[in-house]
């Protein structure tokens, strides 16, 4: 057997596996060079807008002004967006007027640590960063029914202020087809009960609620409308490299811009196979998304599209914080005897829990596949509460799964996880 070394995405460090070339694809990004400094990409996206005029036309003196931001499990170089912001906004709106408005969703809230390292210190200290809290009512706004029905509370200071902006970053999404643009509105500064509705498991479990698909997807579908109906000033996303270095920036009017930037980031990060796999590796593209095993479900399901029914996924994800201890899905995981029994939980619920799109998609990948997690953070026991097995030789569990496959199987691995989303050629 002949060999080569991969390097997986794993934590801050990466992990190498050896592999058989005679039978496994590599699929990695197309690699996209930094042809431009990121502040002349993001001036120039700030300036020359994708759709309506510049932001400095935007904005006028004395008005106040709300950003959102990504939160800490996503990678988005908000050191350098939020400057290249505030910049644009110098001699127009004071500092004081500002707030960054931490779009967690329903995650956590970013520690004052954290948040120095997510923005740098020089915006931590001259501009006030609130972490937005879905399940503090006192904080929200009741905003009507937008969509499909869907009760929409939004974070008030958002609501409040004069001028709001969102910046994020553009990726396929798992089941709202891209990240970045309207999901900075919703579910990122949404209330619990609004979130809820829009990870019911009637549109995640929609055929359209996956990678690279926004219209038709009933999840986007509803985002859109919400951040349509309840008003954005400005919008604000990158595309970033395997490096997660900026190579593209997109300005202007909100759903425009989103549109464009999805187009540009299904070229950098979709990539066709001719055939499905018996086993597939995957990661979730390293730290910070790899951070617990909630995020890992993102690369699993990368994985899933490539992989053979009755196949095998072996998942590197290094998941640092657990489960996490925070939120529901380590109780619903555990709520039941199997996948299977999962989803049919999920599917007879007439009202959503929190977290249950996350156990929702697992239980299907793992209700067709095998599914194996490689991770120092949690033991043999704690995966099996989630119905996973454990490995802590990737490589062996690889050559056990090709084996037990039969004559002529093959294996793939995504060593960038959902950086690179493979589809199957039509």
């Amino acid at each position: 057997m002949t060999s080569a070394t991969v390097r997986l995405a794993y934590g801050e460090t990466g992990l190498d596996l050896a592999i058989d070339p005679d039978v496994t694809t590599v699929v990695t990004p197309v690699h996209h060079p930094v042809t431009e400094a990121a502040d002349v990409v993001l001036r120039r996206a700030l300036r020359e807008p994708v759709a309506g005029p510049p932001l400095r036309e935007r904005v006028r003196p004395g008005q106040t002004v709300a950003i959102s931001a990504c939160d800490g499990t996503r990678p988005q170089p908000r050191e350098l967006m939020i400057p290249a912001i505030l910049a644009e906004l110098g001699g127009i709106v004071r500092l004081e007027d500002v707030v960054i408005l931490v779009a967690t969703g329903t995650h956590r809230g970013n520690t004052e640590a954290e948040l120095r390292a997510m923005f740098g210190d020089d915006v931590a200290g001259t501009v006030r960063i609130v972490n937005h809290d879905a399940r503090d009512r006192a904080s929200l706004t009741w905003l009507g029914r937008h969509g499909d029905d869907v009760p929409v509370w939004l974070n008030s200071e958002w609501v409040a202020a004069d001028v709001r902006i969102t910046t994020g970053f553009v990726e396929p999404h798992f089941f709202a087809g891209f990240s970045g643009g309207p999901k900075l509105v919703a579910p990122g500064l949404a209330a619990l009960e609004t979130v809820l509705v829009l990870h019911d498991a009637r549109r995640i479990g929609h055929a359209n609620a996956t990678w690279g698909i926004t219209e038709g997807n009933p999840v986007h579908d509803d985002v859109r409308a919400i951040a349509a109906a309840t008003g954005v000033t400005f919008a604000f996303d990158v595309i970033l490299n395997r490096d997660k270095a900026v190579i593209g920036a997109f300005g202007g009017d909100l759903l425009a811009m989103h549109a464009a930037a999805a187009r540009a980031a299904r070229d950098v990060a979709m990539r066709p196979v001719p055939a499905p796999f018996d086993v597939v590796v995957t990661t979730n593209s390293g730290y910070p998304l790899d951070q617990n095993l909630y995020q890992a479900v993102k690369g699993m399901s990368a994985a899933h599209r490539i992989t053979k029914p009755g196949g095998t996924i072996v998942c590197a994800a290094e998941c640092r914080d657990g489960f996490p201890d925070h939120g529901s899905y380590r109780e619903v995981l555990a709520s039941a005897s199997s996948p299977a029994a999962l989803l049919a939980d999920i599917s007879a619920r007439t009202v959503t829990v929190p977290d249950q799109w996350q156990v929702q998609i697992q239980a299907k990948i793992q209700h067709e596949c095998r599914v194996v997690v490689h991770t120092e953070a949690l033991s043999e026991a704690d995966l099996a509460t989630a119905h996973l097995s454990r490995t802590s030789d990737i490589a062996a569990t690889v050559a056990e799964a090709l084996d037990r496959a039969g004559p002529g199987a093959r294996a793939c691995v995504l060593p960038e996880g959902p950086l690179t989303i493979p589809y199957l050629q039509p």
